[in-house]
């Protein structure tokens, strides 16, 4: 038995109500169960109780045993002061506010067959407790649920943003310009490109964006990757004259190079071909963050996305050596990523602080128009027969995965809470 579980049973009225008494013997109503608490103090806020001929108003802990009351000090914390009745599985000792007075305390019984359907999800040995019961589940359920998972992703990715929001003075431009350069780095070098974004800001950097020497230059030189004096090309050459100048100008401080990530990388995603795609892409655009609200469609992106790298990359995967030539665009794969995870955070989280709903139903809606990813987590989903018909469910799988079945929060997922109190009792 948890005490998570006992939660879960009063949360959902799931206990047996009729005949309730207290340990002093007088009979309980239960009128409102409260709200759950998932902060310090009392578990169960604003609940209302009657307890023999009075009805009382106020909050309900919970505890496996009456004497985990003492073992957590709760005698002595005014907060708990306002609890009304003690809520326990066993009951083995009286309890007391900080005044002394006894606060009544009642044992919730519940079937046998609740704590059993949960406890075979809780020590199911897969990554996915219910992967045998998920398709019991309802389809008007299991999508309200979806949906739910797919905001509290949004809202856990634009945690970054606002932080960002907050260091830059809601300079949107600004923290867009390194969300995209971040994005860039597809997890691998997520980080430093991100320090090379702040190393030089969109101010200063929009300054040349009509001249893509002047830009590859710069977010070269800044990543490091121009600090070698001897000749490679002619073009690295020039390239290194023009920084050096550019660096005195404004001051700069490069990123270190070793920070950088080659090792199993397949060459089209080797660093310096994704900064001369990053580069194509800020020469291709004016406002950034602006022209990206602009947008009414998915499809109005595709023109700022489809770059691809000066003529020098058409032949190198790096600056050292010479390759067959192949022109390096940015791929749907890659599109697509920066979407999901820079794009629609970016528009949701604008719409919520600027009370625009319609960009936040945009940025859903570009979700569901963007196809479903392919990975581990949805490759197997689908496995177990659950269709993923587009990013926005992708995403709530995801999320699903990563915060509730691979913590074992069954309690707290709506289709672990479906399967507990629906299945074979």
């Amino acid at each position: 038995m948890t005490e998570d579980f006992l939660h879960f049973i009063w949360k959902y009225g799931l206990f047996e109500r009729a005949g309730m008494i207290t340990d002093t013997g007088e009979e309980v109503q239960v009128i409102a169960l409260g709200e759950h608490n998932t902060d310090a103090g009392p578990d169960f806020i604003n609940a209302r109780i009657k307890i023999g001929y009075t009805t009382w108003a106020g909050n309900v802990e919970i505890h496996l045993r009456s004497s985990d009351w003492t073992e957590h000090r709760h005698q002595s914390d005014k907060a708990y002061d306002n609890v009304i009745l003690h809520v326990v599985h066993k009951h083995n000792q009286p309890v007391t506010r900080s005044s002394g007075e006894i606060i009544p305390s009642v044992e919730l019984h519940f079937s046998h067959a609740l704590f059993e359907n949960y406890r075979l999800l809780l020590n199911h040995k897969d990554g996915l407790p219910c992967k045998n019961k998920i398709k019991q589940v309802d389809t008007f359920l299991f999508d309200l649920w979806l949906n739910s998972l797919v905001v509290e992703r949004l809202q856990q990715k634009t945690q970054y943003i606002t932080g960002l929001l907050d260091k830059l003075k809601n300079n949107w431009e600004e923290a867009f310009y390194i969300s995209l350069a971040r994005s860039f780095g597809f997890g691998l070098n997520a980080i430093p490109f991100e320090m090379l974004a702040r190393s030089i800001s969109w101010l200063h950097l929009s300054r040349h964006r009509t001249n893509l020497f002047q830009l590859e230059a710069i977010l070269m030189g800044q990543a490091g990757f121009l600090d070698e004096a001897k000749l490679f090309s002619d073009y690295y050459s020039d390239l290194r004259k023009e920084y050096l100048h550019l660096k005195y100008k404004y001051s700069l401080k490069p990123v270190e190079k070793h920070l950088w990530k080659f090792l199993r990388l397949r060459p089209v995603n080797f660093p310096t071909i994704r900064i001369a795609q990053l580069v194509a892409l800020l020469n291709n655009t004016e406002g950034l963050f602006s022209e990206v609200l602009a947008c009414r469609e998915i499809t109005d992106l595709y023109p700022y996305f489809d770059v691809q790298t000066s003529f020098f990359w058409d032949s190198h995967y790096t600056f050292e050596t010479a390759s067959p030539r192949r022109i390096k665009t940015l791929g749907t794969d890659s599109f697509n990523n920066i979407v999901i995870n820079t794009v629609v955070p970016f528009l949701f989280l604008y719409g919520r602080m600027h009370d625009r709903e319609e960009i936040k139903e945009r940025a859903l809606d570009w979700l569901n128009r963007l196809p479903p990813e392919k990975n581990r987590i949805t490759d197997r989903w689908e496995q177990y027969g659950i269709q993923l018909f587009s990013a926005f469910y992708s995403q709530g799988i995801l999320q699903l995965v990563n915060t509730y079945c691979s913590r074992k929060r069954c309690l707290a997922c709506s289709i672990g809470a479906n399967i507990i109190t629906s299945g074979d009792r």
